[in-house]
């Protein structure tokens, strides 16, 4: 990988993930109500997390979408509880402008879009909010996603589809910017292992970069076969390769492992 594509050191951060759904492939239905996502965020903040990433609609290969008021209704309550709160800076994983408006306005302060603003009007809700927004590569939706996904140009194509989405949130005044190549969203497992091994190219877009390995199904295609529970192993190679490649976050559900994972990578490329 040339020197030049990847990013001046920073300190990695790291994302925790909080389910409020019934149906997420890892821990769909274990924090529904509100007082369990709660307490799970709040464990995964004592766990050293810096971000917290609280969705409402699972986006696992295969499910069906979530009307506006319901997602509300799952996520509202905790963006607004935790907000209170103050623990950590707080992501809305939502692809609807409505949602993203209220948890915003509640007090997240970041989008994390899996349609990469696939609705212009996402990225006018986030310019107007002051808010920063994660722009995710994907083909597709989620229910149709992984009927065989193919590409010509694999790193090719989702930098050009980042660039060309970076530049529709810059014109809606959006500042902070991070981009993520959709580990797990429309791809092989061949696709995702060469998109975390080539990840330093897109530094070449000049934006921080996410990286959402966590227990996802790329890691069960190997030999082992080890069904998500069982994954924290791969997870955790995923994210050291990741951060050594010119990753600045990284998403995940086990949060004091991977903490400690990036504190070690993090010395590497310091020193």
């Amino acid at each position: 990988m040339p020197r030049d594509t990847v990013p001046p050191f920073q300190p990695t951060r790291v994302m925790g993930v909080v389910n409020v759904t019934p149906d997420s492939f890892s821990d769909g239905g274990r924090f529904l109500r509100t007082e369990d996502a709660l307490a799970q965020a709040r464990r995964l903040v004592t766990d050293g997390a810096d971000i917290l990433d609280i969705g409402g609609e699972s986006s696992r290969p295969g499910a069906d979408e979530v009307g506006e008021q319901e997602e509300l209704d799952r996520v509202a309550p905790v963006v607004e509880a935790l907000a209170d709160e103050g623990v950590a800076l707080l992501s809305i994983d939502t692809y609807k402008p409505a949602v993203a408006r209220e948890c915003l306005r509640l007090g997240a302060c970041m989008v994390n879009d899996i349609t990469g603003l696939a609705d212009p009007e996402m990225a006018r809700v986030a310019g107007k909010a002051g808010a920063g927004v994660v722009i995710m590569h994907m083909r597709g939706r989620p229910k149709t996603m992984q009927d065989d996904p193919r590409y010509d140009d694999l790193v090719g194509e989702v930098i050009e589809f980042l660039s060309e989405r970076a530049g529709r949130a810059r014109e809606a005044g959006v500042e902070e910017i991070v981009v993520d190549p959709g580990i797990g969203f429309g791809k092989t497992a061949r696709h995702n292992f060469e998109l975390i091994r080539r990840l330093g190219e897109l530094g070449t877009l000049g934006l921080p970069v996410l990286v959402g390995p966590s227990r996802k199904s790329f890691l069960g295609s190997l030999p082992s076969a080890l069904p998500p529970a069982e994954r924290l192993e791969g997870t955790l190679a995923a994210v050291a390769v990741s951060v050594l490649n010119g990753a600045s976050i990284v998403r995940v559900h086990d949060v004091r492992e991977a903490k400690r994972v990036v504190e070690v990578v993090d010395a590497i490329r310091r020193a």
